[in-house]
């Protein structure tokens, strides 16, 4: 995880808001229409609580076909952070609180929701198209359209493998890959 990014910069401005007094049934159909996995609970402009597809799912059963309230589902103690914290902190105060997700705010105004999806997104593990994952994919084809004797090299850097890269199906260290349905692959694994 980028320990230095903050939490600004990967939360989700958007997010599904709903009152207390809401009933739980439509919450939980405003919640799968709009694609989230929960809504903040907001008294006026003041986020009170979360509730989350779980916490329905549970109102839900334990209910036995009783109308609810958002109020009897909620979660009402959910960290709030500022947008200046780092994802680092917010991720150990996630950890602390045992809870997938907290609230983006500056003390006055809720401005969205950090959950466990944004950390992951953040981590240097997770695919970009600048990212660790993509440097190994500009390597491999590099070693494709290099070949030998390509020019020039890094310096300190081990020629005997410049023009060997992985098999993307079987995982071999191989020279020649060439670009088949989108995977770079051996001449073994071209001709299954």
């Amino acid at each position: 995880m980028e320990r230095d990014v903050s939490v600004q910069e990967v939360m989700d401005r958007e997010f599904v808001g709903v009152s207390e007094s809401d009933g739980l049934r439509e919450t939980a159909e405003l919640i799968l229409e709009e694609g989230a996995d929960s809504a903040v609970v907001l008294r006026g402009a003041d986020p009170v609580g979360v509730v989350t597809e779980r916490d329905a799912l549970a109102t839900f059963v334990r209910a036995e076909g009783e109308s609810a309230d958002v109020s009897e589902a909620m979660t009402d103690s959910v960290p709030t952070v500022s947008p200046q914290t780092t994802i680092a902190e917010a991720a150990d105060e996630m950890s602390a609180q045992s809870t997938q997700r907290v609230l983006v705010s500056d003390g006055s105004e809720l401005l969205g929701v950090l959950s466990e999806h944004d950390l992951l997104s953040a981590s240097p593990f997770a695919p970009t198209a600048s990212g660790p994952a993509s440097e190994v994919g500009e390597r491999a084809v590099a070693g494709v359209s290099a070949g030998r004797g390509a020019g020039a090299t890094e310096p300190g850097r081990d020629d005997r493998y410049t023009d060997q890269s992985v098999c993307e199906a079987c995982g071999s260290l191989a020279r020649g890959l060439s670009p088949f349905n989108g995977q770079l692959l051996c001449a073994d694994c071209r001709d299954i």
